[in-house]
């Protein structure tokens, strides 16, 4: 027995009839965006980065980066050393209060606290992350061309640095 489906009589049923591959791509559509996607493992990855950057520890990141740049071919064994312009800052919400007197002029700040679950918190209002200053990577294949390139570009995209703050060399051993 085979289904065929019969539109309802009238106006209304032309119309169904007509328009039915549309409706289907639409119903299609409706149910692709209502389909669960991956925003819950994103959103974890991206916690993930900010504990990274809110506990930054200077020589896990060297020993990462080490890790990774020996992957690359013809490079050997990588060391990489890191220099940092400044440290985490985070800028905390305060409230100010000047007051003129014959003395003079009077400058009173004070950290603005909420209570939260019986503790009190300073308000962050925004955190400045590390600045790299420059980079040394020391590797067993440093006197090749190629891979100075390819292991002062990755050090560019994983710093930011610009190229003329990487220094590449071959390394004893």
């Amino acid at each position: 027995m085979k289904f065929q489906w019969k539109p309802p009589e009238g106006a209304v049923g032309k119309l169904l009839d007509q328009y039915k591959y549309v409706l289907i791509v639409v119903i299609a559509g409706i149910v692709l965006l209502l389909w669960p996607s991956g925003e819950k493992k994103q959103a974890q990855e991206a916690d993930g980065a900010a504990d990274l950057w809110e506990n930054f520890d200077l020589n896990a990141l060297e020993e990462k980066m080490s890790r990774t740049l020996s992957q690359v071919e013809g490079a050997g064994e990588v060391t990489v050393t890191l220099t940092v312009k400044n440290g985490m800052e985070q800028v905390l919400a305060s409230n100010r209060s000047t007051s003129v007197s014959e003395r003079g002029n009077s400058v009173e700040e004070e950290t603005v606290l909420v209570n939260s679950g019986g503790n009190q918190e300073a308000v962050l209002i925004t955190q400045r992350y590390p600045t790299f200053q420059g980079a040394l990577v020391v590797c067993q294949g440093g006197d090749d061309a190629q891979v100075r390139l390819q292991l002062t570009q990755a050090v560019s995209a994983l710093t930011g640095l610009g190229t003329d703050r990487i220094t590449v060399c071959k390394g004893g051993g």
